[in-house]
């Protein structure tokens, strides 16, 4: 049996595999995509296949904690915009900090949206993060600074789409989200007098078909 200092560095040990393994994971996915296998990310991590089987039975054990990872770091923007006194202040410090933590990792983009990855991640992202952006939505409404009908899924869906403006111009124009997230912040307010200038400029036609198209060009066939 080890001792008490053998134990504990096998446990340190354990722990920093694990981390090694999440961070290698989160990169793959984000490289290529959600179809890696704990093969590949054991390699990546440079850790052996049998320490990795250790730690995660099979990759969607590794897709459950890092999608766990990232709905607390999601959970924290949405609490942190609660608490503002502000309520304008506090929705669009929800949304920016959101989008923020998807441009940062493809990863979670593809986790979110991915429907292959069942119905138990869509329901748990509906009771942790809808009831916070709701009591957002509710007090901008109550105070009327926005939109009397606007409802918390209005905010969902304009993730969604922006994260597929993200998607397709990350490698050509990757602050080109932040265009359109201000054309609807300037949709939904009641108070302005002005519209708010646009953060960058829009792609041209030709980088517009270029973004939509480089999708299919790398498709194989």
């Amino acid at each position: 049996m080890p001792g008490p200092d053998a134990a504990r560095a096998l446990r340190k040990d354990a722990a920093a595999n694990r981390e090694r393994l999440l961070r290698a994971a989160s990169e793959l996915f984000a490289q290529r995509g959600l179809d890696v296998t704990l093969n590949d990310i054991a390699r990546y991590a440079g850790v052996g296949v049998g320490t990795a089987y250790r730690r995660f039975a099979n990759k969607e054990e590794v897709i459950d904690a890092l999608f766990e990872e990232r709905m607390t770091q999601v959970e924290q923007v949405a609490r942190e915009a609660a608490e503002d006194p502000d309520s304008w202040s506090g929705l669009l410090h929800f949304l920016e900090g959101a989008l923020d933590l998807q441009h940062g990792d493809r990863g979670l983009t593809q986790m979110m949206n991915n429907p292959v990855l069942g119905d138990a991640r869509v329901a748990e992202v509906r009771d942790r993060i809808a009831p916070l952006v709701t009591v957002l939505v509710e007090r901008a409404k109550a105070e009327g600074v926005v939109r009397p009908d606007l409802d918390q899924t209005d905010l969902i869906f304009v993730q969604l789409a922006l994260s597929a403006v993200m998607d397709r111009t990350r490698g050509l124009a990757p602050d080109l989200y932040r265009r359109y997230l201000t054309v609807f912040l300037d949709g939904i307010r009641t108070d302005r007098g002005t519209f708010t200038p646009l953060p960058v400029p829009p792609l041209t036609a030709y980088e517009t078909h270029e973004a939509m198209t480089r999708a299919s060009r790398r498709r194989p066939g």
